[in-house]
C-alpha cells in the first residue's frame, strides 16, 4: 500500500464539487494528499476554489497561486445530448471548450509548475465514447472525448522529459448529475446494460480508484495510456 501513499503531495482536481471529481478528491485526500478542489460552481462548498477551466487567465492565475503541484486530475466536463442536426454551434463550442480546451489549459498550467519541481502526474477524464460512436447521438461529447484520448498521448510524449506522466481514465456510464437522464429512463438504461458484459456499472468510487492508481507511484512507468473502467463495454 506504500505505492499508493500520497503524503506530502499536492493534488488539484477540477470539477470537484460533486460526482467523480468529489469522489476522487476525497480518495486522494484519504491517501495523504493536500487537495485543491476547483469548480466553476464556487458556491458548492467552502472547500471549493472557483475556477472556469475555459478561462485561460483564470486558470493561469489559480494555478500560480497554488504553488507546487504534484498531481492534476482533469475531471471538469459537460455534455449536450443532441444529435448532429439539433445541436447548435454555441452548444458544440461550449462542450469542446470545457472538455477539450479546458483540459489543455489546466494541463499546461500544471506542467509549468511540475517541470520546475521534478515532475508530477496528470490524469484526464476521457470516456468510452472517446473510443466508440456510442449508443445514443452525442457528437460533441464523443468528439471531445476522442480528443482527450489523443491529447493524453501527445502531452505524455511532450512532458516525459520533465518527468511528468500523463494518462487518462475512460469510464462507461456512471451515475452522476451528468447521466441522470440515462439512469432515470428504464428503456435507455436497459440498452446500456445490454452492452455491459459484467452486468454491473461502476460507481464514482470505482473511477476514483483507477485515477488514484494512475496518479500514484504504483504507476510510475505508465504514461500515455487511457484505462477503460467500463465493465467490458469496449471488449464487445
Amino acid at each position: 500500500m506504500e505505492m499508493f501513499d500520497l503524503k506530502g503531495k499536492t493534488a488539484v482536481v477540477t470539477g470537484a464539487a460533486r460526482g467523480i471529481g468529489k469522489a476522487t478528491a476525497d480518495l486522494l485526500g484519504s491517501r495523504g494528499a493536500t487537495i485543491a478542489r476547483l469548480d466553476v460552481d464556487g458556491e458548492a462548498g467552502e472547500s471549493i476554489l472557483p475556477c472556469d477551466v475555459t478561462d485561460e487567465h483564470a486558470v493561469d492565475k489559480v494555478f500560480a497561486q497554488l504553488g507546487k503541484i504534484d498531481i492534476l486530475v482533469n475531471n471538469a466536463g459537460i455534455a449536450v445530448r443532441k444529435n448532429a442536426f439539433e445541436i447548435t454551434r454555441e452548444e458544440w463550442d461550449r462542450v469542446i471548450a470545457v472538455n477539450q480546451t479546458g483540459l489543455f489549459l489546466c494541463s499546461r498550467a500544471a506542467a509549468r509548475s511540475m517541470k520546475q519541481t521534478g515532475g508530477g502526474a496528470i490524469v484526464n477524464l476521457a470516456s468510452i465514447m472517446g473510443f466508440s460512436g456510442g449508443l445514443f447521438p452525442n457528437p460533441a461529447y464523443q468528439a471531445s472525448k476522442g480528443a482527450v484520448v489523443n491529447l493524453t498521448r501527445a502531452l505524455a510524449l511532450e512532458f516525459a522529459e520533465h518527468n511528468i506522466r500523463v494518462n487518462a481514465v475512460a469510464p462507461t456510464f456512471v451515475r452522476t448529475d451528468l447521466t441522470t437522464p440515462i439512469f432515470s429512463n428504464p428503456e435507455v438504461l436497459k440498452k446500456v446494460m445490454q452492452h455491459t458484459p459484467l452486468g454491473v456499472l461502476p460507481e464514482v468510487e470505482d473511477i476514483a480508484a483507477a485515477i488514484l492508481f494512475l496518479a500514484s507511484p504504483a504507476a510510475r512507468c505508465i504514461t500515455g495510456v487511457t484505462l477503460p473502467v467500463d465493465s467490458g463495454y469496449l471488449a464487445r
